[in-house]
């Protein structure tokens, strides 16, 4: 995912540094080329070996340095980034960068990059509120450095409030965000259904199906990664949502219908990913829970086509794609759905297909538009959302 793509991660004087070896190794298992600038304070917390040994490359601390053997130098690596993230940032390195100066390694190197500069700071509660430190955040801010808010919790001296440092996680992800793909998204609106729904027979029961929304949540962060607004409407998922979209979660069909339309006029592109169950109680004979099941009789009532409405409401320029999951006669089904439905795409695959349908991590998807049919091998299903948002910018 991040191939060919040089990563800064410039570390200073803090208790978190030693979140940023596991930072370092995630981001080198995505394959990116990892770079380790370090403040002498730095030092004091974790070895630059540990560095050295996860990236390959030696760790730079001093400016002056004479050591030539890796042929490495500030303005070299500056040129080279991709991407600089200063973690854990302390109240001291924050206010070195705002007010220009560079007097060590990494603030030389952090000046004169001319890639986008993230800075996630980490201190003591009441440094971080010191109105000084959050001037100097703000005015980091202004120039278009990228400022990950810090964690709540316990700090390292036992107090509880912000200025943690994120989980590892959190500031990969940030950094894919980033650079992970090119924003041939950015401007656009994009809105994506995930998961089941849930229809309430009584206060334990429910009808649903086996989707666990993870097609649909792999679309709206890759989306997202593409620089699009993403609006993500999931029902019940089994997959953790992405980060960096406004997430509406929904249980009935009736509230995925009511989020999805009342929302759809301002998208560009929808992609009905989720498993809407087809049927919601009307009625139920009797409201008691009784010892045998077959005393329970539920009237039954199709829920609302939230396809079908959207693709009859939807107004010019607006790309509109489902999903079609078939046991049988998947292509010809498949079809009659793109016509009845209005779309503009449908990715149609089935169940019988092995490593395709609900819970697993990969999909078979054939991509059905009114001019051509495409079939995708198996692949990943962040493979095959990546895949469909390219088929899409087609249309």
């Amino acid at each position: 995912m991040l191939n060919k793509k040089t990563v800064v991660l410039a570390v200073t004087g803090s208790i978190a540094a030693y979140k940023m070896a596991n930072v370092a190794r995630m981001l080198k298992k995505l394959g990116a080329d990892v770079h380790v600038l370090m403040t002498q304070n730095a030092t004091q917390f974790i070895n630059p070996i540990t560095f050295e040994t996860l990236t390959q490359h030696k760790c730079l601390i001093d400016t002056f340095d004479r050591n030539f053997q890796y042929s490495v130098e500030h303005v070299a690596l500056a040129k080279a980034a991709d991407i600089v993230l200063i973690a854990p940032a302390s109240a001291n390195v924050i206010g070195k960068i705002a007010c220009g100066i560079a007097d060590d390694m990494l603030t030389t190197t952090v000046m004169a990059c001319p890639c986008k500069k993230l800075i996630a700071p980490a201190m003591n509660h009441n440094m971080l509120h010191n109105p000084i430190v959050q001037d100097n955040i703000k005015k980091l801010e202004s120039y278009g450095y990228g400022i990950i808010k810090s964690d709540t919790g316990m700090l390292a001296n036992g107090d509880i409030g912000d200025g943690r440092l994120p989980e590892e996680s959190v500031l990969v992800e940030h950094i894919l965000k980033e650079i992970a793909f090119e924003k041939d998204l950015a401007g656009k609106k994009v809105l994506v259904t995930a998961g089941a729904t849930r229809e309430p027979i009584d206060p334990v029961r429910f009808i649903t199906n086996h989707s666990s929304g993870k097609m649909g949540i792999a679309i709206a962060r890759a989306a997202m990664q593409r620089g699009a607004q993403v609006t993500l409407v999931c029902g019940h998922c089994e997959a953790e949502v992405p980060m960096f979209v406004d997430v509406v979660k929904v249980n009935s069909a009736q509230e995925m219908f009511d989020a999805v339309t009342s929302a759809a006029a301002k998208q560009d592109i929808i992609i009905k990913a989720a498993a809407v169950a087809d049927y919601t109680p009307a009625a139920v004979a009797d409201s008691k829970i009784k010892k045998s099941d077959d005393d329970m009789k539920i009237d039954l009532v199709r829920t609302k086509d939230i396809l079908k409405a959207l693709g009859e409401n939807k107004p010019e320029g607006q790309i509109l794609c489902g999903f079609s999951m078939e046991t049988d006669n998947v292509l010809e089904n498949s079809r009659r759905k793109l016509e009845s439905k209005h779309c503009d795409m449908i990715c149609a695959n089935s169940l019988r297909t092995q490593g395709a349908g609900f819970g697993v991590d990969t999909n078979v998807i054939t991509m059905i538009t009114p001019s051509d049919c495409t079939e995708l091998p198996l692949m990943s299903k962040e493979q095959a959302a990546h895949r469909i948002l390219d088929k899409l910018l087609t249309l």
